[in-house]
């Protein structure tokens, strides 16, 4: 019995410090090397002030800035510690309302036409930091009336933010909303 034993706790032993400690220092080592600010969470900063991160959405609500679609997150939008998607399906009456009320907010905020889908529906994970980049010329208007800036010097950043398809055939385009409103704070030249 001692000399089967011992093989199996030399064994386990030996795979917990491989797979528990060496490979997960292993990689992190090679990802602080080849890509540190991915490795670090791609962090934006403003000068030394961390203001937010590429791949998590912010809950912006002033005129002045580009409002991101929708987050199922509780109990507060963007909340990075809840994410999740609200669960409920296309039949369900709770979202119909939700995606009504953010319709009807969108009109209230004067913008017409055809409404973009991401405008009304949240991401699966509640924490998507993109829009369309029909959501966001829907909002260019809006956005330049509250700032005082022209429609066309809006489109323009809107234009620079947006990020087209990987290798020019994955994923769909997109503008990142932080990106895009920490654009629009920039001063101009």
């Amino acid at each position: 019995m001692l000399n089967q034993l011992r093989p199996a706790l030399v064994l386990t032993f030996a795979l917990t410090l491989i797979t528990g400690l060496g490979y997960p220092l292993l990689i992190t080592g090679v990802a602080q090397s080849l890509m540190p600010a991915e490795a670090n969470g791609s962090l934006v900063r403003k000068g030394s002030v961390l203001i937010g991160s590429q791949l998590i959405g912010q809950n912006f609500a002033s005129e002045e800035y580009f409002w991101p679609r929708p987050s199922a997150t509780g109990p507060e939008p963007y909340n990075a510690g809840a994410s999740s998607g609200s669960n409920l399906g296309t039949t369900s009456d709770k979202l119909q309302e939700r995606v009504r009320a953010d319709i009807e907010q969108l009109r209230a905020a004067g913008i017409g036409g055809e409404i973009p889908a991401d405008a009304g529906m949240a991401s699966g994970s509640g924490l998507d930091p993109h829009i369309s980049p029909e959501f966001a010329r829907v909002q260019i208007a809006r956005v330049a009336k509250a700032r005082g800036l022209p429609e066309a010097d809006v489109s323009a950043l809107v234009d620079r933010a947006t990020q087209g398809r990987l290798f020019g055939i994955i994923g769909e385009p997109r503008v990142n909303v932080l990106e895009l409103n920490l654009a629009l704070d920039a001063p101009r030249t």
